[in-house]
């Protein structure tokens, strides 16, 4: 996938990401217990969109952070969207101090926004790939990314499972108390049940495209397209880059 052909970000470029599942959850949807997502139609499981994008931006953060040894990523391979407890807009807000402008919100210059759109593109890898609405706030206006993937839907039907779990963490201090009543019973809790469930087996597949006008828009070239590809296939495992 390090081939001139597959990295040329002139030429569209369209993709099929085949990826299994063996005793595991890929996707739990947390309006039903965490289950596996399925199309209750055909009941075929579904990976969403979102899902994959998560794991091709962790593996970035974590790759780029171990590719040079440092406390932040690389130049270029920040990631926007990250549970790093940073605010959004306080990232929107770095563009403008890197840039030397002041945030007026609403009132904003429209070359002003520009300014701060491409500092976005440059410095955080999954706003110029996938996009990004940076407009609440402090406006760093909206990008239309490149890549662009469907949901993942499993080949065949799949038969989730919710299986019964006993967990020794009991929850509160009060459960974990030994209580000796008067006839020398010992009342109190040494474990919980839980759930888990799991996907016994599927093989699932998304579709993903590539726009070389909105790569050229956002900054985007050969060397991102070539850690995508990396990305997709070792997002799994969280390593790091190899050749």
């Amino acid at each position: 996938m390090n081939t001139p052909i597959y990295c040329d970000v002139a030429r569209r470029h369209d993709f099929v990401l085949l990826f299994d599942v063996s005793d595991g959850n890929p996707n739990g949807d947390p309006d039903a217990g965490n289950l596996p997502r399925i199309d209750p139609e055909t009941m075929q499981g579904l990976v969403t969109d979102v899902a994959i994008k998560r794991k091709v931006r962790d593996w970035v953060h974590t790759a780029m952070h171990s590719a040079n040894g440092q406390q932040e990523p690389q130049e270029r391979y920040k990631i926007y969207v990250l549970a790093d407890g940073e605010a959004l807009n306080s990232k929107h807000q770095r563009a403008y101090t890197a840039l030397n402008l002041t945030s007026k919100g609403t009132k904003q210059q429209r070359d002003e926004i520009g300014q701060a759109r491409k500092w976005m593109c440059e410095n955080f890898f999954d706003v110029r790939s996938f996009g990004a609405v940076m407009t609440t706030g402090v406006n760093a206006g909206q990008v239309r990314g490149p890549l662009q993937i469907t949901f993942a839907r499993s080949i065949d039907p799949i038969t989730p499972l919710d299986l019964s779990i006993t967990r020794v963490a009991v929850t509160r201090p009060e459960d974990a108390e030994i209580v000796v009543d008067g006839d020398g019973n010992a009342k109190g809790k040494t474990t919980e049940m839980g759930r888990k469930a799991i996907v016994p087996y599927g093989l699932y597949r998304a579709h993903g495209f590539f726009n070389p006008h909105f790569a050229q828009q956002t900054g985007f070239n050969s060397d991102d397209l070539a850690l995508f590809w990396r990305a997709l296939g070792m997002m799994w495992d969280l390593g790091p880059v190899k050749e």
